[in-house]
């Protein structure tokens, strides 16, 4: 074989080792771990806000206040349960759910609950109550099984206090002391907090938000 014909011959196995190679470079279009990652993003993203509102301080208070809309807010001195998640996917995601949750009773009035004797939405006040975000999270996120073992970081978790009140609480990503199960991000009347609480009330609903 001629020096040039060598050449010509090194040529295309090259330039077909080239077109295997950049092929494979291109599937999957995305690698499984990557995937992932951006699929976690949103929550890690909410999980971080979450714990940028530990240790400030905040009185337990669920009153009825004026806010405004949309992104309207009670003074940052106060708040409830809702309010640490409310003001998290604000603050990570920019999603307000005081306007998506009022929006949504605009449409579907008669599918949220009726515990307030109310005849029409209030943005005031519908999405500071836990058995409104909850119904829209069913309407809009993804419902997980309610033993709480399929939630993972940054999902909201329903429960019910002692009396039968309703509660809600982001899952962060620190596992309890025995690690048996993750803390979560949440008001239960002393502010903002890191605890091991998910399983310490009965667990009426997993979600996850967006999807």
């Amino acid at each position: 074989m001629t020096a040039e014909r060598r050449g010509r011959a090194l040529g295309r196995r090259s330039l077909c080792a080239g077109l295997v190679a950049a092929a494979w470079a291109s599937w999957p279009p995305t690698a499984p771990a990557q995937a992932d990652a951006e699929r976690r993003e949103p929550r890690r993203r909410l999980v971080a806000a979450a714990y940028r509102q530990l240790g400030s301080a905040v009185r337990y208070d669920g009153a009825y206040r004026r806010i405004a809309y949309p992104g309207g807010d009670v003074p940052a001195e106060v708040g409830v349960c809702t309010d640490v998640v409310i003001r998290a996917y604000r603050a990570a995601l920019g999603i307000d759910l005081q306007r998506l949750v009022h929006e949504d009773m605009r449409r579907s009035f008669v599918a949220y609950p009726k515990l307030w004797g109310l005849t029409a939405p209030d943005p005031n006040i519908d999405h500071r109550r836990v058995p409104n975000l909850a119904t829209f999270l069913r309407r809009h996120g993804t419902v997980l099984a309610t033993d709480a073992a399929a939630a993972e970081p940054g999902d909201l978790v329903t429960q019910r206090l002692p009396g039968n009140l309703p509660h809600i609480a982001i899952v962060a990503d620190l596992r309890s002391p025995d690690g048996q199960r993750w803390q979560v991000i949440h008001n239960i009347g002393r502010g903002p907090r890191l605890e091991d609480a998910l399983m310490l009330h009965r667990v009426t609903g997993c979600f996850r938000y967006p999807v």
